[in-house]
């Protein structure tokens, strides 16, 4: 423990060196598909990768772009930094240093055991930590999935300052709460109770060389095309590593079994930070009605909806998305170039 201690304090250091209205729904419509320019769906040349230590565990970060404004990128299940390599381009151009970390118990983060690990508030720190060892003056959160599920939470209880906050395919959790009680989003969601299960889930996912996990992109996506071998590849090896499933798990788990709980005794107060929602309409877990009311709780919000895209928005249309991001980034602000 005593040189993990000494290891994360000299990585600390290390990255520390490197410091020099209303609510508006949009409907988007898609364009037709087209690999204009391969170079969106790769990984930008000169990422780097590195490791910063955070609420006491260390974190896998992906670096994209300089600078003292973060933009902060919290993927989702089953994913990984990857999920935002399409954005890290843009948000670099426009002013911003970018962190895509690998989420507690993701990629080549750490993976501490137990269900207990993974609760909400535990989740909310490590943002808090991750912030505070990029040294940024300014920060925005973008959040897709499970990583939105944590970056609504951090924004309601207000533990760092936020400048913007933008949000992926999944619901504010009041808004999901009350869909809940709607028999058609109960159906949507079955797979979170079958996650309750002790080790069933794991092993359905890892049957067949992990195929449920490639599958999850393919079948759920409108653009199956945007989702390649080489790029299931990247999904597969992540959940294939040693503890990766039920860390995965844990998140549901965790949150089912108390953690939803906790935050709804907290209350719901409205979010005074300039919030952008994209919401890919073909969303086969979360429907489109989840997004309704979401005004109420958000008092500067912006709802853009995309026709024929999947949950796996910011993957599966990053030329829409981009374009959308962009926009409003300048609009509110937040580019400083």
């Amino acid at each position: 423990m005593l040189g993990r201690a000494k290891r994360c304090e000299a990585l600390t250091q290390r990255v520390d060196a490197k410091r020099c209205g209303f609510a508006v729904r949009i409907e988007v419509q898609a364009t037709a598909m087209t690999f204009e320019s391969q170079a969106l769906f790769e990984v930008p040349t000169g990422t780097k990768h590195l490791e910063v230590c955070a609420n006491g565990l260390r974190f896998h970060v992906v670096e994209y772009g300089s600078g003292e404004q973060l933009a902060l990128c919290l993927h989702g299940f089953p994913e990984c930094w990857y999920s935002w390599r399409c954005q890290m381009p843009l948000l670099a151009e426009l002013g911003f240093r970018v962190w895509a970390p690998d989420l507690r118990g993701y990629g080549g983060t750490d993976r501490p055991r137990g269900v207990s690990a993974y609760a909400i508030e535990h989740l909310m720190q490590d943002v808090a930590g991750l912030i505070d060892a990029s040294g940024a003056r300014r920060v925005i959160l973008l959040a897709h999935d499970w990583g939105a599920v944590i970056a609504w939470y951090f924004a309601m209880r207000r533990l760092r300052p936020l400048e913007g906050l933008l949000i992926f395919n999944v619901p504010h959790p009041a808004v999901m709460e009350r869909a809940l009680w709607w028999g058609r989003q109960l159906l949507r969601s079955w797979y979170v109770l079958f996650f309750q299960l002790p080790w069933i889930p794991e092993r359905a996912l890892a049957a067949f060389d992990y195929r449920a996990i490639r599958d999850a992109f393919l079948r759920m996506s409108r653009r199956p095309e945007r989702f390649p071998p080489d790029v299931l590849e990247v999904y597969r090896r992540n959940a294939a590593e040693p503890g990766a499933l039920s860390a995965m798990i844990n998140y549901y788990r965790a949150l089912v079994r108390g953690g939803a709980d906790r935050q709804r005794r907290l209350g719901y107060p409205r979010i005074d930070v300039p919030t952008l929602m994209v919401w890919g309409e073909e969303d086969d877990a979360l429907g489109k009605e989840t997004t309704y009311g979401t005004d109420r709780y958000v008092a500067d919000l912006e709802l853009h909806y995309l026709p024929g895209v999947s949950h796996w928005v910011q993957q599966e249309a990053p030329e829409e998305v981009n374009h959308i991001v962009k926009d409003w980034i300048r609009r509110k602000g937040l580019a400083t170039c």
